[in-house]
């Protein structure tokens, strides 16, 4: 699914983030927790405990999730946030990125896996940098096509640094699962 069709679905929900939001929340929460299934990620966009009803909504959040988890357990080259596409016009495309970043940080806090380790290496430096990233904006200083490159670069760095994170996290991710963590917002 394609940004445009998962915020239709979230529409049709009436969840209230985007989808490049929810996105991002979902793939932190993977990176924190191991037990993060698809009904935790439907409780928590649709703001109730109940799941998701069944049916078309159910089974394509959790085609989003699954897809996510094997992306980034696979370690894929190929991950990337779900964002607006190329088409579309840039300040929405970092809007969306910084909104991705935001719900990152939210979903790897947020998964009731308890505190993140303590770190003063790259993590704690990825994560740092995706705080300012969540606040991004355009620089009127420049050009379209020195946007365009800042764009590109920013992007590569929080898909190579949603990698680091799911790596760095592995053995805390399992230190949670086997201490029963729920895993759950």
């Amino acid at each position: 699914m394609n940004h445009r069709d998962v915020q239709q679905l979230l529409d049709d929900l009436g969840v209230a983030i985007g989808a490049a939001e929810a996105h991002g929340c979902l793939c932190g929460a993977l990176c924190a927790s191991d037990n993060y299934g698809a009904a935790a990620w439907a409780a928590e966009l649709s703001g109730v405990a109940e799941p998701v009803p069944d049916g078309g909504l159910a089974t394509a959040l959790g085609a989003i999730h699954q897809a996510a988890r094997a992306a980034l357990a696979a370690r894929d080259p190929d991950f990337v946030p779900l964002l607006p596409n190329d088409a579309a016009a840039l300040p929405e495309r970092v809007r969306a990125l910084a909104a991705w970043c935001d719900g990152f940080l939210y979903g790897l806090g947020a998964t009731g896996a308890g505190p993140l380790p303590a770190d003063d290496g790259d993590l704690s430096e990825i994560l740092r940098d995706f705080a300012e990233v969540a606040r991004a904006g355009l620089s009127p200083e420049l050009t379209a096509e020195e946007s365009e490159q800042a764009w590109a670069e920013l992007f590569e760095f929080v898909r190579a640094g949603v990698q680091l994170t799911y790596e760095e996290l592995a053995g805390w991710r399992g230190r949670a699962l086997a201490a029963g963590s729920p895993g759950r917002h």
